[in-house]
This record gives C-alpha cells, sequence and structure tokens, in this order.
C-alpha cells in the first residue's frame, strides 16, 4: 500500500474518528531533544518514532534514556494489540529501551481495562495464532479462524491482530453480523502501520470494511479515542497538568487526533513511520489535523 492510498483510507475512514479540535502551531524542530524542556510527561508512539518493525530508530534508545535521566516520566502508548504487555517489553528491551511495565500502555490493555464493564460474553477473536493468548486467559474466546460454526456461536467480536486475518476470514465475519448483529470491538483502530517494506493492514481497515459492509459501528480502544490516554492518565496518577504533556507519534489520524481529543500536546515525526521523509504540509492541509511540533526524527 502506498502513502497515499494509507493517507486516504484514514480520510474514508473520518467519520468514525473523533473530530479534529483547533491544531497547533506547527513549530519545526529537528529532535525530541528540542522541545525536552517544554513538557514534564512523554507519551511516546512505538511504530515510526521508537522502531521500525524489529529495528530500533537510530540514536532514540539513547534519546528516550536521557529524557528519563532528566527526571521526565517517558511512556508508551501503542495501538500494538496483538501481543501482551509482557512481550512488548521484552521487544522494547531487546530494541535497547528501559521501560517500567506500568509505564507501556496499549489498546490491547485498553480494551482488557473495558471488558471488565461488560457482561460475560463468548468472544470471537481476531487474533494471531503466533501472539498466544497471554494475559487473555480469564476471557472466553475462541480465535476465528476458518470454521463457520465458531462465528456463528460467537457472541461478539473481538478485533486484536491482524497478522494472519485473510479475505476469507473477514468474508464469513461480515456474513455472520449480517445474519445476526452482535457486538464488535476493536482493540487496534491503526488502519495500517510502518514497517520495514511499507504498510501493513491493522484490525482498524478491517474494522471500517465490516462498518461499511454492515452498519454495526465498532468500538474502537487505543488512539485517536480517549479511552487510553485515560488509563495514560489514571498511571500517572493525581491531577495531570495537561500542558506538561505531549503525545509523539507518526500518525496525523491517531496520534495527533487522539492528542488533541484528550487535550494534549502533540509533535509529530516527519522522517520515519507514516510519512518516512515524505512532505507533511499536504496531508496536514487536507486532513486539517494539525500538530503543535513537527519533527524531523524522534
Amino acid at each position: 500500500m502506498t502513502l497515499e492510498r494509507a493517507f486516504a483510507a484514514y480520510e474514508a475512514a473520518r467519520a468514525r474518528l473523533p473530530d479534529a479540535r483547533v491544531g497547533g502551531r506547527a513549530t519545526r524542530c529537528r529532535t525530541l531533544d528540542d522541545i525536552a524542556d517544554e513538557f514534564d510527561v512523554f507519551l511516546l508512539d512505538a511504530f515510526g518514532v521508537l522502531n521500525i518493525g524489529e529495528k530500533a530508530i537510530p540514536g532514540v534508545p539513547e534519546r528516550v534514556a536521557n529524557l528519563q535521566a532528566r527526571g521526565k516520566r517517558v511512556f508508551v502508548v501503542t495501538n500494538a494489540a496483538g501481543y501482551s504487555n509482557a512481550t512488548l517489553l521484552a521487544k522494547y528491551a531487546r530494541l535497547g529501551y528501559e521501560f517500567a511495565p506500568e509505564n507501556v500502555i496499549s489498546s490491547r490493555m485498553t480494551l482488557l481495562h473495558a471488558l471488565t464493564q461488560e457482561p460475560d460474553r463468548h468472544w470471537g477473536a481476531m487474533l494471531s495464532k503466533a501472539a498466544g493468548l497471554a494475559d487473555l486467559e480469564n476471557i472466553n474466546l475462541t480465535r476465528l479462524e476458518e470454521d463457520r460454526a465458531a462465528y456463528a456461536k460467537a457472541e461478539g467480536f473481538l478485533c486484536l491482530g491482524a497478522a494472519e486475518w485473510t479475505e476469507e476470514r473477514q468474508g464469513l465475519l461480515e456474513e455472520a453480523l449480517l445474519e445476526h448483529p452482535r457486538p464488535v470491538l476493536v482493540a487496534n483502530p491503526d488502519i495500517v502501520a510502518p514497517r520495514e517494506n511499507g504498510f501493513s493492514t491493522e484490525p482498524g481497515s478491517y474494522a471500517h470494511r465490516l462498518a461499511d459492509r454492515t452498519g454495526i459501528v465498532p468500538r474502537f480502544f487505543g488512539k485517536p479515542f480517549a479511552n487510553i490516554y485515560d488509563l495514560a492518565f489514571e498511571r500517572l496518577g493525581g491531577d495531570i497538568d495537561l500542558s506538561s504533556v505531549v503525545m509523539v507519534g507518526d500518525s496525523l489520524h491517531t496520534d495527533i487526533l487522539g492528542a488533541q481529543t484528550t487535550g494534549v500536546s502533540s509533535a509529530l515525526i516527519s522522517g520515519y513511520g507514516f510519512f518516512a521523509g515524505a512532505s507533511v504540509a499536504g496531508p496536514i492541509g487536507q486532513s486539517g489535523i494539525c500538530p503543535d511540533y513537527i519533527l524531523d526524527r524522534p
């Protein structure tokens, strides 16, 4: 998928995303070091900020460590819902980052938090077999494959990871929802994610497709929706001075829009991730989502 098609897919889904608020100044800076004095709390996206696929972005582990050494509170706020937080922590450690478990907040965790308030249901899950079931053991779920009966029996659906999802499975899910509407909860609103060799298709893409076909509006957990930020603020504890918090990410429609939704400052990474060095001026103008800062690199 090209950058242009990825951006167009997000724009096509705008009706299901939070409204954009008055944008920022789009002040140009080089790296995180240039805004370090402005904020006490840094909420960092993972893909496109900490890493691209399985590789750390050069220089960023050292830059994050420097923020931590200066007493800044640094959190990972990620839509990587396909894996448990323990798996994410181990990955970040391999890449050279040191984050306490409580400072990694994923959309998967946000969904699990919400499920404690849901009625007991038997869920059908979009979930990769390779990811395992760590931290999902207490949820009554069946991983969806090609068995049509599993879709019929499910009382609701969870969309967690799309690495092994197929067009056949998507068709079965849509048919099941048309026959019998049920709740759809999406733990990764991303439509695409930047990888080493282009964009991967994420659960949000399939969720918007089934909404278009079935009329069922999914419930999203993760950026740009406020629920994941609420969980981050809970971890911060006490009264939060929103002016001291910045969200740093590579996507206008998830990271920057999410920051605007929750009332914190935003910094867009233009050199890596979604835009990977392409001009961001046109997309900012077209979407109306304008960050407070534009950084060349994290």
